[in-house]
């Protein structure tokens, strides 16, 4: 499906939308142990919805519906302005053109809105796109320059109000950009950054700069991230799955055993990224960049009761000896049992306790096929034209 076609679907999506799919999302991380997740606020970074403090009430409240804890990313989309929306507001659609300065006070507005409330199940992180090499050669020069003010006047807001500035897309010297632009520090936390540099990663380190690593995620088929060579310069990295599409899950035992043959392959060295630090990676490292690390992230004394069990007594996880290995090396989200947030049981024995999963789930379904309504003339979803197809190498398989 065009990108075109999706972006102008992103646009185009109801509040309802928003509140169906932020509750399934919340779902999902529920069902497999993850008691946080930062989520941007749109269908990209480049596709905001921004416009409006609206979608951003309806995620947060899909989310708080379910109880996990959700960092919600929400900032303009990039430079050139005006980026033509939807208008839903008499109940029909109509070109709805949305300024810089309209989605940067929307999304000032939801962080005075929602930013550490509800037990801190809600937390809100600033964001503004990635500016690469491209971006700089394919938009007019003024645009440019506007994104490269945007950037700043956005991580300017977010280190005044004590905000995450996050940031998703890092690679071809993007980070060389951030740090002439001055937007690296404490605060900011960078995904996937593959193909870096060594000066990249010196400044990254030296500034304090927190990374996500999603070692599942497309942009690392593309290119490497450095996570193992950052952490040994003291780099934070926490473990990221780059949402749930369009080919992997939620699962963060998945990730874990992804992000250890990902570096050990590259390395071709079996004692690579040991199993107790990437589950740091997946815990209290990934606190640390969310700037929670006093809150969550591990079990002690004066912290939040973020607690996870799981069922070891499957034919896969025994004998019981060797737990942690065997929770790292060969567990799976379905293996959760019980899931506390903030001392609340909100999965108890695999099933919700907020809310009815299935009316949930059926919403989703409702919400789902409405935006493929909206798409016109569907694609195959079950099975698209190059499901089955030829491999880029010209060998063509059919079972």
């Amino acid at each position: 499906m065009g990108g075109d076609l999706w972006r102008g679907l992103y646009t185009d999506l109801p509040p309802d939308f928003w509140r169906a799919e932020a509750r399934l999302a919340a779902l999902e991380r529920l069902r497999f142990g993850v008691t946080t997740g930062v989520s941007l606020l749109g269908g990209g970074d480049t596709i905001m919805r921004s416009d409006d403090p609206a979608y951003a009430a309806a995620h947060c409240e899909g989310v708080l519906e379910v109880g996990t804890r959700s960092v919600v990313a929400a900032g303009p989309t990039r430079a050139p302005h005006p980026l033509t929306y939807a208008d839903w507001e008499t109940g029909e659609r109509r070109p709805y053109p949305v300024s810089f300065e309209q989605q940067f006070d929307t999304a000032k507005a939801v962080a005075e809105d929602w930013h550490d409330t509800h037990g801190g199940r809600i937390n809100i992180a600033m964001l503004y796109p990635v500016l690469r090499d491209e971006h700089e050669r394919d938009m007019a020069a003024e645009d440019y320059a506007a994104a490269c003010a945007q950037t700043q006047a956005v991580q300017a807001h977010a280190r005044d109000k004590g905000l995450v500035f996050t940031q998703d897309g890092h690679w071809r010297g993007s980070i060389r950009r951030a740090k002439e632009l001055g937007t690296l520090g404490p605060n900011a936390l960078l995904s996937h950054c593959i193909d870096l540099h060594d000066d990249e990663m010196i400044a990254v380190a030296e500034t304090g700069t927190k990374i996500a690593h999603n070692p599942s995620a497309n942009a690392s088929i593309s290119g490497r991230c450095p996570a193992v060579e950052m952490m040994e310069m003291g780099v934070c990295v926490g473990l990221g799955s780059d949402a749930t599409a369009p080919d992997r899950s939620g699962d963060m035992f998945r990730h874990m055993q992804q992000a250890m043959h990902y570096h050990r392959r590259h390395f071709r060295d079996a004692d690579v990224l040991p199993i107790g630090k990437v589950l740091a990676m997946c815990t209290i490292d990934g606190a640390r960049a969310l700037g929670m690390e006093d809150r969550i992230g591990s079990l002690e004394v004066g912290k939040e009761a973020d607690i996870v069990t799981m069922d070891l007594s499957r034919p896969h996880l025994q004998p019981g000896n060797m737990a942690v290995h065997r929770l790292v090396c060969f567990a799976n989200g379905n293996d959760v049992s019980n899931v506390m947030v903030g001392g609340e049981m909100v999965l108890r024995n695999a099933r919700a306790t907020r809310l009815d999963e299935g009316a949930a789930l059926r919403e989703a379904v409702t919400q789902a096929d409405l935006m493929i309504d909206r798409l016109g003339s569907a694609p195959d979803l079950d099975l698209p034209a190059n499901f089955w197809g030829s491999t880029p190498h010209g060998t063509e398989g059919q079972p």
